[in-house]
Formats: C-alpha cells, sequence, structure tokens
C-alpha cells in the first residue's frame, strides 16, 4: 500500500500508528518516497499510553525531532489523540509549539448528537477560539498562521 501510495502524483497524508516508533513512521514514509512520490505530510495522531483518561499520549517530542530531522511537514491532529474535546484546544497549543506545520481538528455542529466521534470533536463555536490561541502561539514563535 506504501508503494502504491507513492506511486500517485497526489500529497499523502502519513499517519503514525499508535503503536509505531519514530523510526517505523519514517521508514513508511521512505516506502513512498522510494516510489517518486515526495509529497508526504507526516501527522502525529498519538502513541499507545498506560492511562485511560485519554485516548492516546500526543508525542509533541515527535513532533520536534521530526522537524529537525526531515524535510517534509507534520501535522498533529490532537482530536485522535486526546479523544476528548476539553483537551483539543491545550494539545494543540502544544503541537504548534512543538513546531507542527498545521493541525486536524474535528468539528461537529453538535458533538453531543455525533454519530461518531463525537467525544473527541469540538462545536463549531469554538473554532475562533482555537484559531485565536493558535494565532497566539504562533506568533511567540515568530511564525504565522497561514
Amino acid at each position: 500500500m506504501l508503494w502504491a501510495a507513492g506511486e500517485q502524483s497526489k500529497p499523502v497524508l502519513l499517519k503514525r500508528g499508535f503503536m509505531s516508533t519514530i523510526h517505523e513512521w519514517l521508514m513508511a514514509a521512505e516506502h513512498i518516497a522510494s516510489r517518486g512520490n515526495q509529497q508526504i505530510i507526516l501527522c502525529e495522531r498519538g502513541i499507545r499510553g498506560f492511562d485511560a483518561a485519554t485516548r492516546n499520549v500526543l508525542d509533541t517530542s515527535a513532533i520536534a525531532l521530526i522537524k529537525q530531522t526531515t524535510h517534509f511537514p507534520v501535522v498533529a491532529d490532537p482530536s485522535h489523540a486526546t479523544g476528548r474535546g476539553d483537551l483539543v484546544i491545550p494539545a494543540a497549543r502544544a503541537s504548534l509549539a512543538a513546531g507542527a506545520d498545521g493541525l486536524l481538528v474535528e468539528f461537529h455542529p453538535s458533538p453531543a448528537e455525533a454519530l461518531s466521534d463525537g467525544d473527541q470533536s469540538l462545536s463549531l463555536d469554538q473554532l475562533p477560539e482555537l484559531v485565536r490561541q493558535a494565532r497566539r502561539v504562533a506568533e511567540a514563535l515568530d511564525r504565522s498562521l497561514a
């Protein structure tokens, strides 16, 4: 599947498996790149932990390391990482502070009524606050939001 993705002329979003090491994740990206596709975006979505308080552990150190060691952009998915809407904005801030180039955040008009992933979704009226806080983190690091 990685080779097939590498033969496409479209961007590939490669999410880190929740049990994958950073090395394994990067080797998966290399399999894609080896077939000619350099349009790879790496996505940190959390790794397996032992505490059930959150779905996964958002590995912000992996974001910082990826930014130092590869040319690929990296985005974070704080919705899937935390599994909790109340933690999405703080995890998004941490991801940006670690160097993430972007965020994948789930929104729903009414998270409580969502058929899936409602617990990890933000309501649409939380979007301005997410953008405001993301902009403040970016500015503190001499970066800007696109």
